[in-house]
């Protein structure tokens, strides 16, 4: 199923819907089953949190559910309260060789590991801020237009079920789904979570597609385009950590919850956007995501 978060100019503002087609199937009603809260609020999204006794909610719920365009509606991040962004360095080989480039480096983030068996074993994994996530419809603002920013496109894995130390043979029963992901970074000497971690600096969308129905995740073509050019083209089984070792990485540190967003890393091919590009990005058995960067 894939799922979506949108604001509606006659509706109102978050919204949920199922995607069909170029259909969105308004559900937001199915919404008044999600748990009461009350502060301290729990740790989590709580749709996400809840996604497994909703769903057959959600799917009644769509056979009767009013339809609109997908033009019709701006798309948010269908994640609306991720506890964590989690971000993997250096994950694609061609993208590590790439990275030797000093415009790219800055004679800081130096993509070299000799000792280590990948580039995460001596970099880790590192955090974006939540407030940063945004969705298709937000468009990328350009907070140093006097400095190189880069697109990098990613597939995101979002989790379903929390866990510590989580085994790896059980890894992906803790995923609920993915999206795509768009890493924007501006290049410079300042530690990578700063960097990256502007407001809109963090794009997932359009829609999460629910884990069963994408049966490899470890198998996806994906490709970005700026003003109609490709940048980016590669596949998820250019990982070099794949998506149980990163979430058994981050487990090792940080108590997963429902709702953390895993960017799996970006292949080669990154490269400069400015105000005024269109970037459209596809993922086999996602979608297609396109933002405006402002």
């Amino acid at each position: 199923m894939k799922l979506c978060r949108f604001d509606d100019a006659s509706l109102g503002n978050d919204r949920l819907g199922v995607v069909e087609g170029d259909s969105i199937l308004d559900v937001t009603p199915v919404l008044e089953a999600l748990p009461p809260l009350r502060w301290p609020l729990p740790k989590g999204d709580p749709l996400i949190a809840n996604l497994g006794s909703l769903l057959p909610k959600i799917a009644a719920a769509a056979k009767t559910a009013p339809r609109k365009p997908r033009s019709a509606v701006k798309l948010k991040s269908p994640v609306a309260n991720p506890p964590h962004v989690i971000a993997a360095p250096l994950n694609y080989k061609l993208h590590v060789e790439e990275s030797k480039d000093p415009a790219i480096h800055h004679g800081v983030h130096l993509p070299t590991h000799e000792g280590f068996a990948t580039p995460i074993d001596k970099m880790g994994l590192f955090l974006k801020s939540q407030t940063g996530l945004v969705g298709e419809s937000d468009g990328i603002e350009i907070h140093w237009p006097d400095r190189r920013n880069d697109h990098e496109l990613e597939l995101a894995v979002v989790i379903g079920t929390g866990g510590k130390a989580i085994a790896r043979a059980d890894a992906m029963k803790h995923v609920a789904g993915y999206g795509i992901g768009l890493d924007i970074t501006v290049r410079g000497p300042e530690d990578r979570s700063y960097r990256k971690s502007a407001d809109s600096y963090s794009v997932l969308g359009p829609w999460l597609v629910t884990a069963d129905e994408i049966a490899e995740p470890g198998n996806l073509d994906m490709e970005i385009t700026v003003d109609g050019t490709t940048r980016q083209k590669s596949n998820t089984r250019e990982l070099i950590c794949d998506i149980p070792d990163l979430i058994v990485r981050a487990s090792r540190v940080y108590a997963l919850h429902p709702g953390d967003v895993i960017l799996t890393g970006t292949p080669d091919g990154v490269s400069e956007i400015k105000a005024g590009n269109t970037l459209r990005c596809t993922i086999a058995r996602i979608g297609t995501m396109t933002s405006i960067v402002r």
